[in-house]
């Protein structure tokens, strides 16, 4: 008889215990998720906007249209039909995922050859070049301008998109090296030694092995890499020279020169500009903390 309630007095201690921890962090949460509804304001006010009318939003806030509910998508239609550097910023939008996707994947690529040679291939020199390799995460982008400009211009890599896959690939890779890197260094070191006993070929080894551990690692670099692409408005402007291979940052800068007072067009423009970084993050975003943690924890 004595066994059962000592056993319903077992249960209840870690249901109590599990409630006063939860109590105890309630007031953690609720300041987190107060930051995060502060932080999400300009992109939940910008969204409200871009579906509104041009005189509603000249009139009043863009938080009246939560109670009168008055909303459109002629703005959409008519960003997408009014000209950017293109005939519209639909092939402004376009240029940008034929930009970015090529950008992304190249650099990420070329850095999990190099990180996993970095990482777990003994050659004469690899220290110093790593050591290099990092040291060129300091080289401000800004002076390359020139002389890679000349070197394109000269092989004729401006009038058309290789150019800048090309140059956004150099200026990804030694961050995404040196990411990798510390990745792929964190794996057990048995793992790797136990292919090479089978007699797994290095390349069989890195496809087989180290890619599938390491996905966190690599879909972490992806979005750094895409975010930053996508979002970039510098390099495209110095690598392409024609109007109609531009981007939808580009794009929306002409559009901000020609309607500089239409804010329903440009808050429309903004969130097409956002949307697909937005769609990028949260769809990999279970794999960025865990990415950004690789290689510190040796196992």
């Amino acid at each position: 008889m004595s066994a059962a309630p000592a056993a319903f007095a077992d249960r209840r201690v870690p249901l109590v215990a599990r409630a006063a921890g939860a109590l105890a962090r309630a007031p953690l949460h609720a300041a987190l998720l107060f930051i995060g509804a502060v932080w999400l304001v300009p992109t939940i006010g910008l969204l409200v906007t871009s579906f509104r009318d041009r005189d509603d939003i000249h009139s009043n806030g863009w938080w009246t249209a939560l109670a009168d509910h008055r909303f459109t998508l002629d703005t959409y239609i008519h960003v997408l039909t009014s000209r950017g550097t293109t005939d519209s910023l639909a092939q402004n939008f376009l240029n940008s995922l034929i930009i970015t996707i090529p950008s992304t994947i190249l650099p990420v690529l070329l850095a999990s050859l190099a990180a996993y040679a970095f990482a777990w291939i003994s050659f004469r020199g690899r220290d110093w070049l790593f050591l290099t390799l990092v040291a060129l995460l300091i080289v401000p982008m800004q002076m390359t301008f020139v002389p890679v400009l000349q070197l394109f211009n000269v092989v004729h890599l401006t009038g058309n998109f290789v150019g800048i896959w090309i140059a956004h690939t150099a200026y990804g890779l030694p961050f995404a090296i040196y990411l990798l890197q510390s990745s792929f260094a964190g794996l057990p070191r048995s793992l790797i030694e136990a292919a090479r006993i089978d007699g797994s070929s290095e390349l069989r080894t890195f496809w087989q092995i180290v890619l599938p551990l390491s996905v966190p690692g690599i879909a972490s670099l992806a979005i750094f890499q895409f975010l930053w692409v996508w979002n970039d408005l510098l390099v495209a402007l110095i690598y392409l020279q024609s109007p109609n291979l531009q981007p939808m940052t580009v794009g929306v800068v002409n559009l901000l020169t020609t309607y500089g007072t239409e804010w329903d067009l440009l808050s429309a423009a903004a969130f097409l500009t956002m949307a697909i970084p937005l769609i990028v993050f949260f769809s990999l975003q279970r794999y960025f903390v865990s990415g950004l943690l690789a290689g510190s924890v040796k196992s």
